[in-house]
């Protein structure tokens, strides 16, 4: 029993050691940021791309959404600009009209005096002192002709540099129409070819009841979207950031009574979660569960007509909801770049990508 008193004080010596080592270092531990739990029910997404389709897919959108929104916007530029030269124009061959008449009195009155009017005039006086008079007259009559002659040739210049102006805006505008055939016909073309190689998904529109409109975002002086980075702090579980566009879609979006279940931010993966420009939108109220049905169904179907109806406010890029995908140029096509499951056949949130 004496032999076996040290090595049972060894082993409580160890042990203590051991609790003393593990409670230093759960003390001296880094302490990583909050994450919120998530809601009771969720299913967390699928690591890396989730979203459907491939990256070469989601890249093939971005890039024909964005153009066709470019286009959109320039368009209407050439078009506001069509009708301020278009009023100019009704303005200027008005004062060309006047200017025209003026000067076609003159040339009346010349004719028919002749060239021998000015000297005759001047003949005709009877003393010197009516003499300078007359000569002053005829002076300022000569003057005012010419400034006359001038202001039309000055008119008609302006009107011939606005004609000018005009078609090339009528040039502009058939450019950038082409510009949008041409993208739209890209985005359509990427999703052919996806659905070629996958099961197909959904047909016909998602028909919401939304009427709600949101407020838009901020552009530019001529209408076009700036360009915006990651840097504004994600306000949902997400805890990343995202676009000062993105929050305020979502913060629209909340406004108008969709107050679901929210994740924007995703450090991995292709689409535009990693560059704070997408959320997913659960339409169940506890997460992303199973695929939706029911009322469930109807929140996403007017979530994604809310959307929809306030593309152009919000610059939406695209919709996609129970596997279907929303392009600015194309409306409702089938999108079946999905593994099979809710999350990446979107059936079970509606996601949500900004300019």
């Amino acid at each position: 029993m004496a032999a076996v008193a040290p090595v049972r004080r060894t082993a409580a010596r160890l042990a203590a050691l051991l609790v003393a080592t593990l409670a230093l270092g759960l003390a001296t531990a880094p302490v990583g940021p909050a994450v919120a739990a998530p809601p009771a029910g969720l299913v967390a997404a699928a690591p890396g791309d989730d979203e459907g389709g491939t990256p070469a897919l989601r890249a093939q959108l971005d890039a024909a959404s964005k153009g066709w929104l470019e286009a959109k916007a320039a368009l209407a530029r050439s078009v506001g600009r069509q009708k301020q030269l278009t009023d100019q124009l009704t303005t200027i061959n008005a004062e060309l009209s006047v200017r025209d008449t003026k000067v076609g009195e003159i040339a009346g009155v010349a004719y028919r005096t002749g060239r021998l009017g000015t000297a005759a005039a001047l003949l005709a006086s009877d003393s010197p002192e009516g003499f300078m008079d007359r000569a002053a007259a005829l002076g300022q009559v000569a003057a005012n002709e010419d400034r006359a002659l001038h202001d039309l040739i000055e008119t008609r210049d302006r009107a011939t540099a606005t004609r000018t102006a005009l078609n090339a805006e009528i040039q502009e505008q058939r450019r950038q129409v082409a510009v949008m055939a041409k993208r739209k016909q890209q985005a359509e073309r990427a999703l052919e070819v996806a659905n070629d190689r996958a099961a197909s998904g959904g047909s016909g529109g998602i028909r919401g009841t939304s009427t709600a409109n949101a407020d838009p975002a901020p552009r530019n002086s001529d209408g076009s979207w700036p360009p915006e980075s990651c840097s504004v702090n994600d306000p949902t579980p997400a805890d990343g950031c995202i676009t000062p566009r993105t929050l305020h879609a979502l913060k629209e979006a909340k406004s108008a009574g969709f107050t679901r279940y929210v994740s924007c931010y995703r450090p991995s993966g292709s689409g535009e979660h990693p560059k704070g420009r997408a959320c997913d939108f659960a339409a169940q109220s506890d997460g992303f569960g199973g695929v939706a049905s029911g009322g469930d169904r109807t929140y996403g179907n007017n979530l994604a007509a809310y959307f929809i109806r306030n593309s152009d406010a919000l610059a939406v890029l695209y919709v996609i909801w129970f596997k279907q995908i929303w392009l600015p140029s194309s409306g409702w096509k089938s999108y079946s770049g999905g593994n099979g499951d809710p999350s990446s056949d979107h059936t079970n949130h509606v996601h949500l990508s900004v300019y």
